[in-house]
């Protein structure tokens, strides 16, 4: 029962991400876009401190978070905008990134 607790907590401390870690990671998926080679390995390092498959399951959650919102289950955040919004979206990944604040 000991080792449930313990594994529970270790598995909330490896997937508690900062403010501050989210905003390297945020910044890495703008630099390095899904045609980058190594791009997990290059986000992981961006990131410092998180594994490839932590920025993967991350990303994952980002990308579910990101449906929820688009479906309106979730009101879109009022993020300031530096850039102009594209109406065109050539896959998944686009048209569920222009909900990222990427300043």
């Amino acid at each position: 029962m000991a080792s449930c607790s313990v594994n529970k907590q270790k598995l909330n401390i490896e997937s508690y991400w900062s403010p501050k870690e989210n905003k390297l990671f945020e910044r890495a998926l703008a630099k390095y876009d899904k045609d980058t080679p190594d791009r997990w390995h290059n986000v992981a390092k961006a990131v410092g401190g998180k594994s490839v498959e932590d920025v993967k399951r991350h990303y994952e959650i980002l990308l579910e978070d990101l449906r929820h919102i688009e479906n309106g289950r979730v009101p879109i955040p009022n993020y300031k905008s530096t850039s102009n919004p594209t109406n065109v979206h050539h896959d998944d990944e686009n048209r569920l990134m222009k909900y990222l604040k990427l300043n």
